[in-house]
C-alpha cells in the first residue's frame, strides 16, 4: 500500500478519531466505529477511498 495520506490530514484525522471515539464511548453510541476507521486510516497514512477515486495529499519526491 503506497501512502496517499499526507501529514496534516493523518494529524485531523488521528484527532478527530480520537474524539469520535470518546464521544462514542461517552453517549454509548456506534459512532465510536467511524471514529476508529479516521483513526486507523490516519496511523496507517493510507486511505481506500482516497486510493479508489486516486487523491493523494502526500507529498513525495518530484512533486
Amino acid at each position: 500500500m503506497k501512502r496517499n495520506v499526507g501529514g496534516v490530514d493523518r494529524a485531523v484525522r488521528i484527532v478527530l478519531g480520537l474524539a469520535i471515539i470518546a464521544a462514542g464511548l461517552a453517549y454509548g453510541s456506534w459512532w465510536g466505529a467511524v471514529g476508529a476507521v479516521l483513526l486507523l486510516t490516519g496511523l496507517m497514512g493510507w486511505c481506500p477511498p482516497y486510493a479508489l477515486f486516486g487523491f493523494n495529499t502526500c507529498k513525495t519526491k518530484g512533486d
